[in-house]
């Protein structure tokens, strides 16, 4: 028997999975970009030691499942004797993940800067990290900003991830719902669109910024 749940219901429990879900991601782009923005300087630098870690860092959270990396961020903390909550476990584990895959795209695009631009900047006895901020960073930005956006989509679609370790997502509440009333292609198919809200804008906005800023040239 179809559990008897108004409509109206369903969409107010969606729209607050709508609303975790964006909060969430945006949490973990921002913390996620900041970590890995340092990240990014200890991968490009000159320090042998500092590149060395970073990279493994990098490799450890890109070879491994974010499911798992959620697993282990929620239990670990609990074994360790840490009580923590399923939106703290959460905002973690995506900010880890996230602060590796930036960490790399960025490289990919401080490393695209012409050599010219660092031998030229050198000649004007700018230190390592004026040369960063003046001159080689400015140039990067506009080639991160496709791939940094669109990322940005990954992040709102792994935010899916947290629901297994109890996080009242879209995702959650969605089989929350489709368990209480028995209609999952009705309920599924509002969670699709609900990610579909969330995530076509962003890829519009990275369309357009791309060739505002002329970021293919």
């Amino acid at each position: 028997m179809i559990a008897d749940i108004p409509l109206l219901i369903i969409l107010s429990k969606l729209a607050e999975g709508l609303l975790a879900t964006a909060m969430l991601s945006i949490v973990a782009f921002l913390l996620g970009g900041s970590a890995g923005l340092l990240v990014l300087f200890a991968r490009v630098g000159r320090h042998q030691g500092l590149r060395r870690v970073s990279a493994a860092y990098i490799q450890l959270f890109q070879n491994t499942p974010l499911l798992m990396q959620m697993f282990l961020v929620f239990f670990g903390a609990s074994m360790a004797g840490f009580s923590i909550s399923p939106w703290t476990a959460a905002s973690i584990g995506l900010m880890l993940y996230t602060s590796a895959y930036l960490a790399e795209v960025w490289r990919g695009c401080v490393e695209a800067v012409p050599r010219g631009q660092w031998e030229a900047s050198s000649s004007l006895a700018m230190s390592y990290f004026q040369q960063m901020r003046h001159v080689v960073l400015p140039q990067a930005l506009r080639l991160s900003i496709a791939p940094t956006v669109g990322f940005s989509v990954q992040i709102v679609k792994g935010t899916a991830v947290a629901s297994i370790i109890g996080f009242e997502d879209l995702t959650k509440l969605g089989s929350m719902l489709s368990n209480a009333t028995f209609q999952p292609f009705l309920i599924y198919g509002l969670v699709a669109a609900g990610y579909f809200l969330l995530c076509w804008p962003l890829s519009f906005c990275a369309s357009h910024l791309e060739k505002k800023l002329h970021a293919t040239r």
